[in-house]
């Protein structure tokens, strides 16, 4: 069986010459939305991500932005690079860049100049009565320049990569639907981080909206961002839900390592995945649908 990790980062926090400019990887100790990362505020290089799949070797993988807060997101891209180069593993790289900013622009170029530059992903997550829980301070899909520079993304041929809360996607919906030549992915099962009747209606009835779009997949990951080590039960449901309403033809496994690592070990989130996708769609789940997306 062949594999593509379509989601996982690398970063290196503890090793001067491949500093980049860490800003919540090396606040040690300070609490996420997912909880406490002082685990893995560390280095996380190629090496230990190959070594957790070693029973399963990939035959690729996606890079995700780690850290919105670098000075320089192209640095984090070039570090990327250089290590899908060293060691002839092919990583496709989704980089950051600032939607709303001037900045934005020059940030694109910088990227494009690395041949394994796919996409950008800027974190979305905001939830305007529950601070703790947001990933950014505002809601970003309100800004009509963070729209313009979206829209934008299609005449340089790059992907989104959308991480979002249930009660956004009803307006993600809205604007994805404008731009069609813009491929989007949502990250981390769309974010179910309210697990009640009411909360799982919701994240229903927005995911539902966003299957509708053509060109919006999805992503099997992030199980322990709203799980923990616990895989049984609702874990299954939201993946069945997923399954039903955008297909295995676009669905894609990534372990999200190691974030995921806080509470399980790899082969157990892509073990699991493998048996709730089942045999006849696990080609296009770990491979096919990475593969096309990614542009392998």
């Amino acid at each position: 069986m062949k594999i593509i990790d379509a989601h996982h980062h690398l970063w290196a926090p503890q090793t001067p010459a491949l500093d980049i400019g860490y800003v919540w990887i090396k606040d040690i100790g300070a609490m996420k939305p997912f909880g406490d990362p002082t685990p893995i505020q560390r280095d996380y290089l190629l090496d230990e991500l190959l070594a957790e799949t070693k029973d399963m070797p990939l035959s690729g993988s996606v890079h995700v932005q780690a850290d919105q807060k670098i000075p320089d997101p192209v640095k984090e891209t070039a570090f990327v690079q250089k290590i899908s180069d060293d060691s002839g593993h092919p990583i496709m790289i989704i980089g950051y860049a600032d939607l709303a900013s001037a900045a934005f622009e020059a940030q694109i170029i910088g990227h494009k100049a690395y041949p394994n530059m796919r996409g950008i992903r800027q974190i979305v997550s905001h939830l305007p009565t529950r601070p703790e829980l947001s990933f950014v301070a505002e809601n970003f899909l309100d800004s009509p320049l963070w729209r313009e520079n979206f829209a934008a993304l299609g005449e340089h041929g790059l992907s989104f990569d959308l991480m979002l809360y249930p009660e956004q996607m009803q307006q993600a919906a809205e604007l994805f639907a404008d731009h069609p030549e813009v491929p989007v992915v949502i990250n981390h099962l769309g974010s179910p981080y309210d697990t009640s009747a009411d909360g799982l209606a919701l994240w229903r009835e927005g995911m539902a909206a966003l299957a509708q779009l053509p060109h919006v997949s999805v992503k099997l990951s992030g199980y322990a961002m709203y799980f923990g080590p616990s895989l049984n039960g609702m874990p299954q449901q939201v993946t069945a839900d997923i399954l039903a309403m955008f297909g295995a033809e676009r669905a894609m496994w990534g372990s999200n390592f190691p974030v995921d690592k806080l509470h399980l070990i790899y082969p157990e989130v892509r073990d699991f995945v493998r048996a709730e996708v089942g045999q006849v769609a696990e080609s296009a789940v770990f491979y096919d649908n990475v593969h096309r997306f990614y542009r392998f």
